[in-house]
C-alpha cells in the first residue's frame, strides 16, 4: 500500500463458488433493471408528438440550415445542446467540461444513422471556433451547429445542458422528448440515444405501437464503414445464426 493510500472498509474475501453466488444474486435484480427500462422506453415511444410550428435557423458548415436540414434526410434527429461560447468556463479553448465529457463520450455517427437516426450538436459559438475545437479535441464526426435565434430557449437548453429528440413526417418536424441534467450524462452510445427517441431501437422484441419500424436484433449491426456492403451484412447475419444456434445470442433482452 502506498504511504498515501487510505485503508478502506472493503467487501469480504470468498471463495470462487460464494462470489458466484453472490453474483447471481445480483444478477436477478440487474435483470429487472434492464427490463425496467425497456419498460420506460416503450412508454417514451408512446409519448406525444409536439408539433415544432416555429422556422429556426442555425450556422453550419455549409452556410444557413433550417431544422428540418439539420436532420440530413433521415427521419429522427437528436440535438444534443453543448455550452461553447463567450462567458463559458474554458472558452475560447474549449467548452463546458461537461459538454465536453459528453462529447468525448459520443460514438461513430453511422451506427444511429443506419437506424434513421441523426446526432448533432448545437451551441452559440461561430463555427471557426465550432471547428477549431472540433479539430484539437477530436470530434470531427459530431455535427455541430451555431444557434442563431431562440432554439435554446424555446426547448429549455438556453441555462443548462440538454438533449431533445425530434422526428419529421414529410417536412413537419415533431419534438417527442427531452432529458437533462443527470438524465442525459449516460448518453454517447447508438442505445442510449435510440432510447430516447419515438422510434427506438427498432428492434423485433421491443414493445412498440403498431407499424413501427422493427428488425431482427444483432442482424442489423455493421462495423462503422460496413453499413450498404452486402458482404459484411452476410458474415453478420452468419455469425447471429451460429450463436443463435448455440444458444448463447438469445433474443429475450
Amino acid at each position: 500500500m502506498k504511504s498515501n493510500e487510505k485503508k478502506m472498509d472493503h467487501p469480504g474475501i470468498v471463495s470462487s463458488n460464494e462470489w458466484e453466488a453472490a453474483r447471481q444474486k445480483l444478477f436477478v435484480k440487474e435483470k429487472e433493471l434492464t427490463h425496467a427500462r425497456d419498460a420506460l422506453a416503450a412508454e417514451r415511444r408512446r409519448m406525444p408528438w409536439m408539433a415544432v410550428e416555429k422556422e429556426y435557423k442555425f450556422d453550419g458548415p455549409r452556410g444557413k440550415a433550417s431544422l428540418l436540414d439539420l436532420f440530413d434526410g433521415r427521419r429522427q434527429l437528436i440535438i444534443y445542446r453543448a455550452f461553447f461560447e463567450p462567458g463559458v468556463v474554458g472558452w475560447p479553448e474549449h467548452a463546458c467540461v461537461g459538454c465536453s465529457l459528453m462529447a468525448d463520450q459520443v460514438t461513430h455517427p453511422a451506427h444511429l444513422n443506419a437506424r434513421d437516426t441523426t446526432l448533432a450538436f448545437a451551441s452559440r459559438a461561430p463555427q471557426k471556433d465550432i471547428e477549431r475545437l472540433k479539430a484539437r479535441m477530436g470530434w470531427e464526426f459530431i455535427p455541430w451547429y451555431t444557434i442563431t435565434d431562440n432554439f435554446d430557449k424555446d426547448f429549455d437548453v438556453d441555462e443548462w445542458h440538454g438533449t431533445n429528440a425530434f422526428i419529421r413526417d414529410g417536412d413537419r418536424v415533431f419534438r417527442t422528448y427531452f432529458i437533462n441534467s443527470r438524465g442525459d450524462e449516460q448518453m454517447g452510445n447508438p442505445w442510449n440515444h435510440l432510447d430516447i427517441t419515438a422510434l427506438g431501437r427498432q428492434e423485433e422484441w421491443e414493445d412498440s405501437p403498431k407499424g413501427y419500424p422493427q428488425t431482427p436484433p444483432y442482424e442489423w449491426w455493421r462495423w462503422h464503414d460496413e453499413y450498404g456492403n452486402e458482404e459484411a451484412s452476410a458474415k453478420v447475419r452468419e455469425q447471429v445464426r451460429r450463436g443463435r444456434e448455440a444458444g448463447q445470442a438469445g433474443d429475450d433482452k
